[in-house]
């Protein structure tokens, strides 16, 4: 199993919002009661080729096949923000979040990074914490709370 990380591209476009659809329901799986959602425009292939004009975002594939993808926005003054990171569940647990982590964060050298998780994903807080981010706070929604995370490098 080889993993790799690309630029996405338009040509990316259909397949990168099926792995996201994907991976933010089965959220709804680990967190029972939690409705099949995701981040804005999660499901959108318009909201994806916007981003992808907007941010660093990269397609996560295994052995050639696209399995994830990540986005990444410069901040400015080394301050890198990880605004997605999204894995296709069938390639849940074979470490490729880890190289994922990894590979972002030797690609962008950077004195402080941040993002952000939902209160409810347990999983995802214990992920984030094995990489050194310290949860900083909360930020409340109207249907949604989401944790702060910063890692200083």
């Amino acid at each position: 199993m080889t993993t790799t990380f690309e630029i996405a591209t338009a040509a990316d476009a259909e397949i990168m919002v099926k792995v996201q659809i994907a991976a933010f329901h089965n959220d709804s799986k680990l967190y029972p009661g939690l409705p099949l959602d995701g981040p804005p425009g999660y499901d959108s292939v318009e909201a994806f080729l916007q981003k992808i004009g907007e941010c660093h975002y990269y397609k996560i594939l295994v052995d050639g096949q696209i399995v994830g993808g990540m986005t990444v926005y410069d901040e400015g003054d080394g301050h890198m923000h990880l605004d997605l990171i999204y894995i296709d569940p069938e390639h849940h647990n074979h470490g490729i979040g880890t190289e994922a982590i990894h590979f972002i964060e030797k690609a962008h050298p950077a004195s402080k990074w941040t993002l952000h998780t939902p209160l409810y994903a347990i999983r995802n807080q214990h992920f984030y914490e094995k990489f050194g981010y310290v949860k900083m706070g909360e930020e409340t929604y109207p249907d949604i709370v989401l944790i702060s995370y910063e890692k200083q490098i």
